[in-house]
């Protein structure tokens, strides 16, 4: 949402032509990153370029404008996992012209820009790796900021702090509201800075104890570890090894039956005793993390798999397999904590390393180090890890893969001649979008679970077959039914997927051909609004428009008709309509004296919103402006239902969320009413309201004689459907 105006301080340089890059101008190189490079190091390697060529810093270069929009321009298709998918596949020709056309001052990107990209306690996430951190069975702490809120600059340092000393007790995580909207919105996030804890089950109180457990770790004082050392210690090691501490100070006796004369840590392993020499280990450091590090190293290791071992393993029982090359990092020590992390998922944990068992990792395609799970249904039926290496991403991977029904394809399992749906996701590993994709997936597998089997195909291992699907972009997504095939072109999302199943079962978008569209569009009833689509199917724009014409033929079913014409099949008759490039948006309007007239789409986006919002432009409101004058008699002292939506005309999320408002006065039409309360110039009856943040849905039912509460009930939603069900049940 939009803080109050007082509080943000924009410095926006407007531009009236965006700077294409020529086609010989790679983006990725244009920034100097790898096309594997994450959003974070997208966002690192652009401030970098933009502390040293911002116009601002170089006055007397005349072209300093122009190679800094270059350098924008590729930092706003990147940083966006669906414009990037459409760049990586179609080049420029599949984008708008707009992205990249303004910046900030210089200001902005030395102070504002990725707050705690630079912070090692700290992990920035994004949407791709969201949900697999939250729900990974850890406890994390996350500032969900944006970078002009000038209280998240207050509370950065304090933030940094708190990680610091939080670090191996907690996860403390950051998120970028201004390049994770949606993921911002989806948790409900209406005001900056907003913290939240988020809690698994799987975690337990710290505790510092006698020893219950087999495996125990005793620090001996008194110039000892700190309280809070001892805290993390305890939090790093929690599940594995009990911690706890002794003042010789106060115990004397007890220290000289350990023969400790100074202050020393000593790690106890499963069955050592003093009187066994060795068997207790002595370590010197006070340092947690080098504490944690050395105690790893001596737990016991994962159970060790063979060839002979493994089909009888895995035939019945859900594993974690770590294929290893034989190495040995603190990463691989981590992974003795699996067991402990995934116990109560009831997934045990193994090892296979492939230098003394090649044939069996040959057989799996496994030729580097990696992660896999077995989902008790025999060896085939398995899927690779191809998220980040850390602990808390392997385990919510493990949580989201044995749930789902997602499998890792190879030539033997390819579903080529099934009767069966399937949906096949062909990706390369280093691609980011594709690592996005992956956990979308397994959603929506478990949502079509008996309609539609789901698999993935790596073609850096499997090139031939990805060759043989003409497959060259990544991710590339086909659904297989049969003899048909249907290439996915929508979000990187399960709804998303699920949405492109349904239009293929139930189409939205009518396939219009001459004599059809005469009968539909020309002779449509007074009532009736189409909007309609010519294009040609080698045009590139045209291409990327298609999922989200789709998208928004979706969102305007029951009020608006959508189709679209081939102009490369129909080509004399779009030559009759005057279509003259493609793609040609143009929106033939209810009440019309002519069937033949129409609107053209002029707009810079092509996207399904701002078309929606276009489109439903031509329609007649259903919900009505309100005046101060009107707050107080329609809606605190009137006798119907409304709902009201207080907005500021300079807020981005507002305008936004304009056409679903209209879309929900649409729905609830004769139970409530539909209001809109303009807080820019009706600041006085906002404040009185209690409005903080924009733009605010509230509701105020009519509740007979008593009076009503000027402040409403507040509607955590910007969804029209949600809405409309919590209306429902409220009346």
């Amino acid at each position: 949402a939009c803080p109050w105006l007082n509080d943000i301080y924009i410095y926006i340089i407007y531009q009236t032509h965006a700077a294409v890059a020529s086609a010989d101008e790679d983006y990725y190189k244009l920034l100097g990153i790898s096309r594997e490079a994450s959003t974070k190091e997208i966002r690192q390697a652009f401030k970098k370029l933009a502390l040293t060529m911002h116009p601002d810093k170089n006055p007397n270069d005349a072209s300093a404008h122009e190679k800094f929009l270059k350098i924008n321009r590729a930092y706003e298709v990147l940083k966006d996992e669906d414009l990037r998918k459409k760049y990586d596949k179609y080049g420029e020709k599949g984008l708008d012209e707009q992205q990249g056309g303004r910046y900030e001052s210089w200001n902005y990107y030395r102070y504002d820009f990725g707050i705690y990209d630079d912070d090692l306690e700290i992990i920035t996430l994004d949407r791709g790796d969201f949900d697999a951190a939250v729900n990974s069975g850890e406890l994390w702490f996350i500032n969900f900021y944006f970078p002009r809120c000038s209280h998240c600059h207050e509370l950065a340092p304090t933030w940094r702090e708190f990680a610091k000393d939080m670090d191996g007790i907690i996860r403390i995580g950051a998120v970028n509201c201004g390049d994770n909207s949606r993921l911002c919105r989806s948790k409900g996030v209406n005001s900056y800075p907003s913290l939240y804890v988020f809690r698994s089950g799987m975690v337990s109180p710290r505790r510092s104890a006698p020893c219950p457990m087999p495996t125990c770790h005793y620090t001996f004082c008194p110039h000892c570890l700190e309280a809070q050392t001892r805290q993390k210690l305890s939090g790093m090691l929690d599940g594995l090894v009990n911690v706890g501490w002794t003042d010789c100070s106060t115990q004397a006796e007890l220290c000289e039956n350990f023969d400790v004369t100074s202050s020393t840590t000593a790690f106890f392993p499963p069955g050592s005793t003093l009187q066994q020499k060795g068997s207790v280990l002595y370590l010197k450091s006070l340092d947690a993390r080098e504490i944690y590090a050395e105690v790893l190293k001596h737990l016991p290791d994962l159970e060790s798999l063979t060839k002979d071992s493994f089909d009888n393993k895995l035939a019945h029982h859900r594993w974690l397999i770590s294929f290893t090359f034989g190495q040995n990092t603190l990463a691989t020590h981590e992974y003795k904590k699996l067991s402990v992390l995934l116990k109560e998922d009831h997934i045990q944990v193994g090892k296979v390393d492939c230098l003394t068992e090649p044939e069996l990792c040959s057989s799996l395609y496994i030729q580097k180090p990696s992660i896999a799970v077995f989902k008790g249904l025999g060896v085939h039926n398995f899927e690779i890890h191809h998220g980040k290496d850390v602990l808390y991403n392997i385990v919510a991977f493990a949580k989201e893969s044995v749930s789902a029904h997602v499998t890792t394809l190879r030539p033997e399992n390819f579903p080529s001649h099934e009767k069966e749906p399937w949906l096949v996701d062909f990706f390369a590993p280093w691609c980011p979008p594709c690592r996005a994709l992956l956990p979308e997936l397994r959603k929506a597998s478990i949502q079509l679970f008996g309609q539609m089997k789901f698999g993935t195909l790596d073609c850096t291992i499997h090139e031939g077959l990805c060759n043989m699907y003409n497959v060259h972009a990544y991710p590339t997504t086909v659904i297989f039914n049969k003899s048909s095939i249907h290439e996915y072109e929508g979000q990187h999302s399960a709804d998303g997927i699920l949405e492109f199943i349904q239009d293929l079962v139930s189409p939205v978008v009518v396939t219009l051909t001459p004599d059809t569209f005469q009968q539909l569009v020309k002779k449509r009833k007074s009532s009736e609004t189409w909007m309609v689509d010519f294009y040609a199917p080698w045009c590139g724009p045209c291409q990327a428009l298609l999922p989200e014409w789709r998208r928004m033929a979706r969102m305007l079913n029951g009020m608006i008709s959508a189709g679209s014409v081939d102009c490369q099949k129909h080509h004399g008759f779009c030559q009759g309509e005057n279509v003259r490039a493609y793609p040609e948006i143009r929106l033939y309007p209810q009440n019309s004296n002519r069937g033949d007239q129409y609107q053209s789409y002029n707009g810079w986006h092509r996207d399904a919103h701002s078309l929606r919002t276009w489109a439903m432009g031509s329609l007649p409101r259903a919900s009505v402006d309100l005046t101060p004058e009107d707050y107080r008699n329609k809606i605190l002292g009137g006798t119907q239902h409304w709902v009201v939506d207080f907005y500021a005309p300079w807020c981005g999320p507002c305008q936004h969320f304009a056409p679903v408002f209209e879309l929900l006065a649409r729905m609830v039409k004769g139970k409530v009413r539909a209001g809109k309360v303009d807080c820019q110039a009706h600041y006085q009856t906002c404040q009185e309201a209690g409005i903080r943040a924009y733009p605010s849905v509230r509701f105020y039912p009519y509740l007979g004689s008593k009076k009503r509460d000027q402040e409403g009930e507040h509607i955590n939603s910007r969804d029209a459907n949600v809405i409309a069900d919590i209306l429902e049940r409220r009346n």
